[in-house]
């Protein structure tokens, strides 16, 4: 099983952590990981992007020609990427910001709110641990839990207040896509 993802969206998104919450929860559960940030200067607000692969096998190189799943939370960026999905990939778009609609036919495609449920949660900041809460729950690609103790050792001791709040983002994504 390999699984090679694009994440994309404006800096301050949060696209690169998520990416890396994925990279670093697949080698807590023993896979091989590859995590590629690209960014532009500006960060904030600027455009952000990385590539992750997951793989029980040895992995040959951190490019993505052609992604099995691409994420994107802004417009530009599903402008962009849509085009870098497999035919039968999965392409999740946060439908709280682009209100285009995919293109193609030959994906999967899930649109989920994800900033809107970031806002009913109280912190807009959550919206990336939404996305990786409904992704989570289609794919399965890592556990939630291993996500979650991912975030506990990344946060550290002066963010551990956070840990229930992204609890709780992952919980309302998983909950969003399984209706």
């Amino acid at each position: 099983m390999t699984e090679q993802i694009l994440s994309a969206g404006f800096g301050g998104q949060g696209v690169l952590l998520l990416g890396q919450l994925l990279a670093y929860s697949g080698m807590r559960e023993g896979k091989n990981v590859s995590w590629m940030p690209s960014y532009g200067p500006e960060m904030r607000g600027g455009t952000a992007n990385c590539s992750v692969i997951v793989s029980d096998e040895e992995i040959g190189s951190p490019v993505i020609d052609e992604a099995d799943t691409v994420i994107v939370m802004n417009r530009p960026s599903l402008d962009k990427y849509e085009s870098k999905l497999r035919k039968g990939g999965r392409l999740f778009i946060n439908s709280s910001l682009i209100d285009k609609k995919a293109t193609r036919d030959d994906i999967e495609v899930y649109y989920v709110p994800v900033s809107d449920i970031a806002n009913e949660l109280g912190n807009a900041r959550v919206a990336n641990i939404v996305m990786l809460g409904a992704y989570l729950e289609l794919t399965h690609l890592v556990k939630p839990e291993t996500a979650i103790a991912q975030l506990k050792e990344s946060f550290g001791e002066k963010k551990a207040h956070l840990i229930p709040l992204n609890e709780q983002a992952i919980e309302k994504g998983a909950a969003f896509v399984r209706k």
